[in-house]
């Protein structure tokens, strides 16, 4: 990863395009007299993944029930991990989720209730992801993953060619890979390259302490307690937790991929001197993918994570507000002669992504590489 600053993004051209949107977002706030931030619907929407989350844990703990029922809760849990991830905490540690910073705060440590840590994740989300998007060596969410290509510039493999067949069994381990291990390659790697510049030792000392505190009680309420004081076997346990991973893992992941890796977002390579050129706002557009925006039962699910091309231009607006604003965005990317990139369907967008993951699972042509 290189240094963050390194790459600019350098253009004159449609230059008043953010700000004409900015204006015309701002003045439907106005006239709607609404806050940017989080409404009822919000709250009811939190109450109900933290209750999906914790409500089938309590009850495995209060009834232990026969194996496949066991089983079947801990399914329910990935579902609420999953729907906390992606529409509870991610406002929150947007600043999206109110105006009041104590309650972002609150509501962004929900992270930490699912296995990750918040100050990574501000990090590499909030920072490289939403500044540097499908940008190699800046944007971590396209780093090559074990057998998987996500970049048209990184180095293609011969597995690479049936990544499109194994990738969704793969997208299973992210969020174990997650709890277990990322956050702690994230806190050395951050500093290494200056994402998160060292104010002192006694500072990284004590938040590498907080990582630690973090997960050691994570583990414990969802991995020891329920073996040592509530006498669930051990197995049971492990399994049931990696299944409410897994699910988790394969909803997420795919989610964000429908969102940066389909077919018509782009993969922009800085010049020798680190600049892109392009706006920073356009730049969002080309990299950035909604679909099925039609769908209510998608949209309040997924924390209008379907909704990316706005949560990419306003990601202090909470998500609930973006069918609105959807209609702004498009019309103002239109007059200013921007492709505005959606799919209206769900399966249009996977088969997007798979018709992607193939593209770049492609050895390269021989005669093109001796050219």
């Amino acid at each position: 990863m290189k240094l963050k600053g390194k790459v600019k993004f350098v253009s004159k051209d449609k230059s008043s395009f953010f700000d004409v949107l900015k204006d015309r977002v701002d003045q439907y706030f106005i006239d709607n007299n609404l806050s940017k931030h989080a409404n009822t619907t919000m709250v009811i929407k939190t109450i109900s993944m933290l209750l999906i989350y914790f409500t089938p844990f309590a009850l495995i703990l209060i009834y232990n029930p026969p194996l496949w029922i066991c089983l079947l809760l801990w399914l329910v849990m990935g579902l609420g991990l999953a729907g906390i991830g992606m529409s509870v905490m991610h406002d929150a540690n947007h600043s999206a989720y109110s105006s009041n910073k104590s309650v972002n705060f609150l509501v962004g440590h929900t992270l930490n209730l699912i296995g990750g840590h918040v100050e990574n994740w501000k990090l590499q989300h909030n920072i490289l992801h939403h500044t540097y998007t499908n940008i190699i060596d800046m944007d971590e969410d396209i780093n090559d993953r074990v057998a998987l290509r996500f970049s048209p510039h990184t180095p293609v493999k011969k597995f690479h060619k049936i990544q499109y067949f194994y990738a969704f069994a793969l997208y299973g381990f992210l969020t174990i890979y997650w709890a277990f291990l990322k956050d702690f390659l994230q806190f050395f790697q951050f500093r290494k390259s200056g994402v998160s510049p060292s104010t002192s030792k006694i500072n990284d000392s004590l938040t590498l302490l907080r990582i630690i505190g973090v997960k050691a009680f994570y583990f414990f309420v969802f991995l020891i307690a329920p073996i040592v004081f509530f006498n669930i076997p051990v197995l049971e346990v492990f399994l049931g937790f990696f299944i409410m991973h897994f699910f988790a893992s394969v909803i997420l992941s795919t989610i964000f991929q429908l969102a940066h890796t389909v077919e018509e977002t782009t993969h922009p390579l800085p010049d020798a001197q680190g600049n892109i050129e392009n706006l920073w706002a356009i730049h969002q557009l080309n990299t950035t993918c909604n679909f099925s925006r039609n769908s209510k039962v998608l949209t309040w699910y997924l924390g209008g994570l379907n909704y990316q091309v706005e949560h990419h231009l306003f990601p202090r607006i909470c998500h609930v507000h973006y069918p609105k604003i959807a209609g702004i965005v498009k019309q103002t990317a239109e007059e200013f002669g921007i492709k505005y990139l959606e799919n209206e369907t769900f399966s249009e967008a996977l088969n997007s992504h798979i018709l992607t993951l193939k593209r770049f699972g492609k050895l390269p042509d021989l005669n093109e590489v001796m050219a």
